[in-house]
């Protein structure tokens, strides 16, 4: 039944009270807006409660094959805006806000981002789980809740400084505590031998440590525009919220690091790595989400069977990336000792359940641990891995029996290393690559000895991104401009995104588009001016923010500094830009502004130098009287999906220009796409796919060596970064200013840039100079920026370009992708919210809503 608008209004202000009265002791006129927030969110989430009981108890009366989906990494973003805009209460929220004189955006403001990823990875999870929502697939993921996130990034004078992402330091509405649900995970210890009733041999562990594991679940809750709605459920763990991890003996015998371990263990995401500690605290933290994450699926589903019969079935487990891989160990392990199911069946029942996601080609981002601390955190688990791999190497010595290089390649264990990877692939059905070009790359390269021996397991999913968070949220204007032409069948069926082609040579169309343009950049200015901090070397927030001229090209590249995304090609090529500039009054250079985001690993030495680099050339060039508003230079500090959802919609031309064969897939390409920004891109990961659906017509913008071309370089070791800078004296006066204190103020600053200098022109520890390919691929990149700038200059062809590579984004919704995982990997069926059961807890809601004690 439609409820009337003003009713809503009135009822929602009303609930709002309740809980600002009854929750934070507090009547409406005193109440501050973090405090209003809250009680909306308490408001708003009975409805969500009543969706998110429905939906678990209808799955539960179906006996639904069930997806468990596990990963390091979420990244969420405010979740209260995004179930506004998925509960389709936009109007709704406002008018309360309204009657209750209350600023919409300062009440949004208040929420912190949850601190729960770093990058790509979990963004793309948190897309997954909205799609798995709304089409009503039954699912649940799991994750760990990291009380610091990874860290908040400052800029201290350039320099990026590590502080603790403090996002929970106010009560966070969404979540709900489950202390019934609490589990033991278990470290270390003697592994004792014995056997189970078919023989097989298991192992019993004493003097072990144990660790109690205390969830938290969020709802997480699909687009709907009716009171059904599908919700599933993010579980986090923690070890912070248990006293039993608290060593209180060793604390007071001043042991004070060891006494806080285990408490600790969920503090931080990716613990830094570069020393033992560091590697100890990661391998802990991703045995945890595996252990608690496996008894909590094993109890869901004892819960609804008596014996094991139908597991293989009903279960589908997901590992997103290498992180979960110790699934495949401890579920074996489980399986033979906890209820006496024969090794084979074990092995045979795990691989049928498990599929694993790679998103990465990169040999270094491949996870290895030592086996000698594997075996000593985990003695059981490593011993299921050795014999997993002794049986594996004799079906290969069978298969191969003259190939002892294959075998070692292809090896779980090898040279003291347990390879996860490998682990991941021996021990799933399903592996999947997550675009075209890099599943093709994972066959032919990287895993081109495990494809040729399992050909069926290696399939092909490419990433994408949910159009409900990405437009439909963070671009209003550009939405209702989309729905107005095509209607909003697109919300939840991106592929008729198509019609919008028919717009694109419209004249009307394109001035709107480009007003709509304008106003998103007006409003990252207001950004830059109020939210982005220019700190001194102190840390204190005192510089101000440059001027931009809002008609400027922005010029956007925000995403995870790492040296094969080549944010060095792109201040290279500001800094030829600049001496350009500076030094031909007759450039015919149009405005631009340039803008870097993104978080250097604490432990990458190399990604913090570029970030110091970015900050110091800006820090001259903006300051530059000559420049004028004709280049600016600006970094977004501590960028996170919030601050993404201000530059994306902000954004004309979207910087993907990582080395071919190294970048798994991108999603900031397709986000940056359906806003409106053309990219300029090289044939690498999604780009690929996305410029074979917009057509070479209305891609223009493609330069630099293809995939084959880099490996053959590779391969002949014939590229020499020294021949590009003497054939081009701009590329090597470029690269001189990075170690001839142009934009060095000081030793440290100068340290800095001729270490970069040196890793792009000389053999650094072993790896050739220019390992990716930067020098190599900035002349295109310069080239084909010109043709950018001509472009720019006819706003309405640039218009035209933009609307049809908007149109052409239907495959990049995260909707299809979760289609073809479902087709292609799990085998899961949509399981939509029985109304009967949905009416019937609503009704029970409906009695105990008006119950009061006096």
């Amino acid at each position: 039944m439609a409820l009337d608008l003003d009713y809503q209004v009135e009822m929602l202000v009303a609930k709002t009270n309740h809980y600002l009265i009854t929750m934070m002791g507090r009547v409406p006129e005193e109440a501050n807006s973090n405090e209003f927030y809250r009680a909306l969110c308490y408001a708003l989430r009975e409805e969500i409660m009543i969706n998110w009981l429905a939906a678990s108890r209808t799955q539960a009366k179906q006996d639904v094959r069930t997806l468990y989906y596990l990963s390091m990494e979420y990244l969420p973003g405010r979740i209260f805006s995004n179930n506004i805009t998925n509960l389709n209460s936009d109007e709704v929220i406002r008018l309360a806000l309204h009657k209750m004189n209350r600023n919409y955006g300062e009440i949004i403001a208040s929420e912190q981002d949850p601190g729960l990823g770093n990058g790509g990875l979990g963004r793309l999870a948190s897309c997954f789980l909205d799609s798995l929502a709304t089409m009503y697939y039954p699912a649940r993921a799991y994750g760990l809740r990291y009380q610091y996130g990874i860290f908040e990034q400052q800029l201290w004078d350039g320099v990026q400084v590590e502080a603790p992402d403090c996002w929970l330091l106010s009560e966070n509405p969404w979540e709900f505590r489950r202390d019934s649900r609490k589990v033991v995970v278990k470290y270390g210890g003697q592994a004792t031998h014995s056997t189970n009733i078919h023989g097989d041999e298991i192992l019993m562990l004493k003097n072990c440590d144990e660790v109690w594991a205390l969830p938290y679940d969020i709802p997480i809750i699909g687009y709907s525009q009716k009171q059904k709605f599908g919700v599933i459920t993010l579980r986090l763990w923690t070890t912070r919220e248990s006293p039993h991890n608290f060593r209180l003996q060793r604390y007071n015998a001043g042991r004070l690091d060891e006494a806080s371990e285990n408490t600790a263990l969920t503090d931080v995401l990716y613990p830094n790595d570069q020393h033992d500690p560091g590697k100890k605290a990661r391998l802990k933290q991703e045995f945890l989400l595996v252990s608690a994450s496996l008894q909590d699926i094993l109890r869901s589903y004892l819960a609804h069977h008596d014996n094991f019969r139908l597991f293989s079935d009903k279960v589908r487990l997901q590992i997103n990336d290498t992180h979960p891989s110790l699934m495949i160990a401890e579920l074996i392990r489980t399986l033979t000792k906890n209820y006496d199911i024969p090794w084979k069946m074990a092995v045979d029942m795990t691989v049928t359940c498990t599929g694993y996601t790679n998103h990465t080609i990169l040999s270094e981002a491949l996870e290895q641990w030592d086996q000698s601390l594997l075996y000593y955190l985990l003695p059981r688990q490593y011993k299921i891995i050795e014999r997993l791999n002794y049986e594996f190497c004799n079906t290969l010595r069978a298969k191969y029996p003259n190939d002892e290089e294959k075998i070692r390649r292809m090896s779980i264990l090898e040279n003291g290393k347990v390879r996860m990877a490998n682990l991941a692939i021996v021990g799933s059905h399903k592996v999947n690559g997550v675009a075209a070009l890099h599943t093709e790359l994972l066959k032919t390269t990287v895993f081109k000895d495990f494809y040729q021996l399992y050909p069926d397991r290696f399939v092909n999913v490419t990433n994408g991104v949910t159009q409900r968070r990405w437009l439909l949220n963070c671009n209003p204007d550009l939405a209702k401009f989309i729905t107005k032409r095509i209607g909003d069948g697109w919300i939840t069926d991106f592929s008729q995104m198509s019609k919008l082609a028919e717009f694109a040579g419209d004249g009307t169309a394109q001035d709107e588009f480009l007003a709509i343009k304008k106003k998103n950049k007006l409003r990252f200015i207001e950004f830059l001016k109020h939210d982005n901090k220019l700190r001194n070397e102190t840390g204190a927030a005192v510089l101000p923010a440059p001027l931009i001229d809002v008609d400027s090209l922005f010029d956007v590249q925000v995403k995870r500094i790492h040296e094969y995304k080549r944010q060095l090609m792109n201040i290279l090529h500001v800094i030829m830009l600049y001496h350009e500039i500076c030094e031909n009054p007759n450039h015919g250079r149009i405005k631009r502004t340039v803008i870097f985001g993104g978080k250097a690993a604490s432990g990458y030495e190399t990604a913090k130098d570029i970030i110091r680099l970015i900050y110091c050339v800006a820090r001259r060039v903006n300051k530059d009287p000559s420049m004028g508003n004709m280049l600016k230079i600006v970094y977004i500090e501590n960028y996170n999906v919030s601050r993404a959802e201000v530059v994306i919609p902000a954004a004309d031309l979207s910087e993907q220009i990582s080395t071919a064969g190294t970048e798994a897939s991108g999603t900031g390409n397709m986000k940056l796409a359906m806003n409106g920004a053309l990219t300029i891109g090289t044939n690498d990961g999604a780009n690929i796919e996305m410029r074979r659906d917009v057509t070479d017509q209305w891609w223009p913008f493609t330069f630099g060596c293809s995939a084959e071309e880099i490996a053959s370089m590779h391969e002949k070791r014939s590229y020499s970064p020294a021949n590009i800078c003497n054939a081009n004296v701009n590329i090597r006066r470029a690269v001189d200013s990075l170690r001839d204190r142009s934009f060095a103020n000081d030793d440290d600053e100068h340290q800095s840039f001729s270490d970069l200098y040196h890793k792009l022109m000389e053999t650094h520890y072993g790896d050739s100079p220019d390992r990716y390919f930067v020098l190599k691929d900035l002349e295109s990149y310069y080239q084909v920026q010109k043709k950018v700038e001509d472009l720019y200059q006819k706003p309405t062809t640039w218009a035209e370009y933009a609307i049809h590579n908007i149109a052409a984004m239907g495959n990049f919704s995260t909707d299809v992708s979760i289609k073809n995982y479902c087709e292609n990997i799990w085998g899961l069926t949509p399981c939509p919210t029985n109304d009967e059961i949905l009416e019937g807890i609503r009704h029970e809601y409906s009695l105990v809503d008006k119950c009061r004690i006096f």
